[in-house]
């Protein structure tokens, strides 16, 4: 296990998640929470292909921080089909003080573990990362 800056832990479940998306397209989104207790990254959701961005959208607590990776398949001008992989740092308002503070420090050390991410999204509601959100920093 990789020791974060923040002191969270990556489970190794992470990385190899995350490789399995990027290189295998296995699945289609995942949501990693931080066990506080463990003071640990894991992986608490795995969204099949087959799932849409709503099932996305409906993974991440309303009121608990999270991070996510989803894949974002888009078409370009040149109708040339490409696909994104997303890193969102999700931190709704409503969420408590403390928890909005473990992620935000530990994010970046985080990030740096998954290789091969290509955008970052910061979002504090729902809004922040709709699929116009996705379509415009894809390209």
């Amino acid at each position: 296990m990789a020791n974060a800056a923040s002191g969270m832990a990556v489970h190794d479940d992470c990385k190899l998640k995350f490789l399995e998306l990027k290189a295998k397209r296995t699945y289609r989104f995942i949501v990693f929470k931080i066990e506080e207790k463990q003071k640990q990254v894991v992986v608490e959701k795995l969204g099949e292909p087959t799932e849409s961005y709503e099932d996305f959208t409906a993974a991440l607590p309303a009121d608990e921080c999270r991070y996510a990776v989803y894949d974002f398949d888009f078409v370009t001008e040149e109708n040339c089909q490409k696909s994104r992989i997303f890193f969102i740092a999700w931190s709704p308002d409503t969420a408590r003080v403390r928890s909005k503070m473990i992620y935000a420090s530990s994010k970046d050390r985080f990030k740096r573990e998954l290789d091969g991410i290509q955008v970052e999204l910061q979002a504090t509601d729902p809004s922040e990362m709709g699929i116009d959100v996705f379509s415009s920093r894809a390209r």
